[in-house]
Parts: C-alpha cells; structure tokens; sequence
C-alpha cells in the first residue's frame, strides 16, 4: 500500500517523449538554482576526462545529506530526467525536503552519455538502442571505478569522474545515496545496501500502479543475494571474486573496481538503486515451471554466448593490427567482447551444481534470452561504432571495410531475433520516471523515518 503522500507526488511528474541530453540536464539544473538564489547553489564539483564540468545542484539545509547523482553509466538515461524533475520539486516544496540538505548530481558520465544521445529521442527500438549504444570498458566506468583491494585484486586507477563523486560522499557523509541506474529489458528490482523490509514493502508496490512487473528472472550475477521479491543485496565485488574463484575461475578478469555503496559505506549510510528496463517483458513475474531443466537453460546460454564471442572475437581480432584510433567504442569492444568467453565458461562450470538440478522458471527462461540477445545488440553495435569511426579517419583497410560489411548483416540478423524473441512493450518513460522518483523519495525518507 503506498501513502497518498507519495501518490500525490508521484502525480507530478510529467509526460515525457525523449530521455535529456547533458546539456538539457545541466541546462534545467542551471535554471533552478537562478530561480531559487535563496533555497539552491548550482555548483561545478569535478570535470570528465574530456574536459566536461560536472554540476551539482545543493537544495535545502537540513542535517541530514542525501546524494542523489545521474548517469552512473551512460547508457541509463531515465535518471537524468529524474534528477531534474526531483530537484524542481525540492525547490518548490519545503516540505518535501524534510530534514534533508540535497545534493543532485545531473551527470556523472558526461562523456559517455553524449556517446548514447543518438537514440535518446527514438524510435525505442532494441535495434536503434544498440546501434547507438556505448557502455564504457569496465576500468572507465564511474560506477566501478573506485578503489578496491581483495586477495589478488587490487584497484586504484580511480578516475576523475569517480574522485569527484567520492569527494562529494566524503563531504557530505550521506544518509542516504542514490545513483540512478537502470536496466533494459524485463521487470523491474532495486538494490539495498542492508535489508530494510518496511522500504522493500514500499519499492515492491510501486511499479504495480504503473502496470509494470517486478523481475523474477536471473539476477544480474549468481552471488547477488535476495531479500525479497525482485530486492536485493547491492552486489559486491567479494563476492563476485570468491563465487567465480569457486569456479576455479581467475576472478582478476572479472574485477575492476568498486561501487559507490562500498564507499560510503563507511559513513553507515543506506544506499538504494532502483533498476528499471526501457522495455517490458511480459514473463518477467511468472514463476510458472517450464518443462525445461535449469542446468540445460545455463548451458544454452553459455552456448549462445560462446557463439557470439566467436563472430565478434574474429573481427575485433583480424582488425587488431589495423585500428589505429583507440577510440572508446574500440577500447569497450576489447574489454567485453573477451569477457563474453569468460561469463560461458562461468556458466558452463555452474550448470551441475546441485542447486540446478531443477525446472526452469518460465521467468528464467525468458531473462536468459533477453540477456543474450542484449549482450548481441550491446557489444556488436559497439564494435560496429568501431570499425566504422576507422574508416571515418580514413583508416579504411580491406580487413576493417570486410568485417564492418560482414558483421552488419549478422548485426541486422540479430536485432530481428531480438524483437521476435523476446515479446515486449516500450514502457512511457514518464512511467519510468515516476517510479524511480517515487523510489529516492521513499528511500531518503525511510533513512530518517
């Protein structure tokens, strides 16, 4: 049951037709605080590797902090819109900045969110998404970047980025934190940083008044643990490490740096992450058996996996001699497309535990295809961006124009599968908006409550 307070709120958000660039974003921000010189200071707290300032719009005074920071990755837009319609509301509303200074962050990936702007207008499409996707290398992610030191990993090529943020949570020493994720194809779920069961009560009833299932498929990794339904533990990189050690894998491919949970972790403070998909995925709640055996459903996708790391390894490694820009689609292409290998042999040496010796769910097994088809849309519309900024620098060799031409038409070929294969619906991202706003205020509010 949601309070009518927080159903009245959630009727404040608008309509929306597109995601907001940057400089929409920083724009609105700017805005606000010339609007309310008395309530809000739009200040610049760090600068990307490009060079791009990165603002933070402060509202209210009270004692408590919370941080609330967009664009985590560059390719999770709803956040942006989020941050500008919350920090609209906090300056118009006294009230509903409780005791709470505010601390909104429009982007955090300024860089790599211009990169993902092609698609930011439509047509949401799956095809378009990927076409116009760009999902930084793992040791370029905001979001991943900060240091972490366990067993044989070790991480401190902390990027400026990730310096800013984390002089922000050092300063304010947050109750609560927030950085605006969001996924792309299935139900919706969220992350805690300790279990809170009256906020899970509150984020599992939030989606429903938009008509929208919660996830009930594969978790984003095997070691993340479950509170409740479609709520989880943040993930930690541990115990990514121990899991996949386990394995008896080498989990040092695997890591590069923390999250920004771990960090402000020391500060006791209760951080929240409200992942929503741009597309739902009708057999994302249904917990029905299938005739399917969950060992087989694991190996299947390890299986697909290792097919799609073959088609886009034996590009990316014909090219290697010739692709000369190090362009960030380049640079992402060599970190996830090895990886794909890896995350098949994870899969292949989990399918006979014990645990699996189960029927797949009928959720399961639709996350599972979704997943590929995602990771096929995701890296080869990269890897494509790649080949063509070479011959754009007119570093068009016979090696670069073949593969560019051959991994289009498998490209075409998987986002046909994709949009048959996995049934959904365009989700209105006000919609999206809405549960995620919904979500801060009801995470920032049980942090003092």
């Amino acid at each position: 049951m949601l309070d009518p307070t927080l159903i009245c709120e959630l009727d404040t958000v608008p309509r929306y037709d597109r995601f907001a660039t940057v400089d929409e974003v920083h724009e609105s921000l700017t805005r606000l605080a010339a609007a309310h010189p008395g309530t809000a200071t739009l200040r610049r707290i760090g600068t990307s590797r490009l060079g791009e300032p990165m603002l933070c719009l402060t509202v209210g005074d009270g004692p408590n902090h919370a941080i609330v920071a967009a664009g985590p990755h560059p390719n999770e837009a709803i956040g942006g819109l989020t941050a500008v319609h919350l920090a609209s509301r906090l300056c118009a509303d006294r009230d509903l900045r409780g005791p709470y200074t505010w601390h909104i962050v429009g982007c955090l990936d300024p860089d790599g969110t211009r990169l993902n702007e092609g698609w930011f207008a439509g047509p949401f499409t799956k095809a378009h998404y990927g076409r116009h996707f760009y999902r930084p290398a793992g040791d370029e992610q905001v979001e991943w970047t900060f240091p972490f030191s366990y067993k044989r990993a070790y991480f401190d090529r902390v990027m400026p980025e990730t310096l800013a943020l984390m002089r922000l949570i050092d300063e304010a020493r947050p109750t609560f934190m927030t950085t605006l994720h969001n996924s792309e194809l299935g139900g919706v779920f969220y992350y805690l940083s300790r279990p809170e069961p009256a906020l899970q009560a509150v984020l599992t009833a939030l989606p429903g008044r938009y008509g929208l299932p919660l996830h009930a498929g594969e978790p984003e990794h095997p070691s993340i643990t479950r509170l409740a339904e479609a709520v989880f533990l943040n993930l930690r990189m541990e115990d990514v490490y121990d899991y996949t050690e386990a394995l008896g894998q080498d989990p040092t491919p695997l890591i590069t740096g923390a999250a920004s949970d771990s960090y402000a972790a020391r500060y006791g403070t209760l951080c929240m992450i409200a992942e929503l998909p741009y597309w739902i995925d009708p057999a994302a709640d249904d917990t029905t058996p299938t005739a399917d055996a969950y060992a087989d459903l694991v190996r299947a996708q390890a299986a697909d996996l290792r097919s799609t790391h073959a088609v886009l390894d034996g590009a990316l490694s014909d090219v290697a001699r010739d692709a000369v820009s190090g362009s960030p689609f380049l640079r992402a292409s060599r970190h996830f497309v090895p990886l794909l290998a890896e995350m098949a042999a994870a899969r292949e040496k989990r399918a006979d535990a014990l645990e699996n010796h189960r029927q797949a769910t009928v959720a399961e097994l639709s996350s599972r295809r979704g997943l590929v088809h995602s990771y096929r849309l995701r890296f080869g519309g990269m890897l494509l961006r790649a080949l063509e900024g070479e011959v754009a620098i007119g570093n068009g060799t016979p090696a670069i124009r073949r593969h560019l031409s051959a991994l289009s038409k498998t490209y075409d070929e998987w986002c046909a599968d994709a949009e048959a294969g996995t049934p959904s619906r365009t989700i209105p991202i006000g919609d999206l908006v809405a549960v995620q706003y919904g979500a801060v205020l009801a995470g920032a509010s049980h942090a003092v409550g």
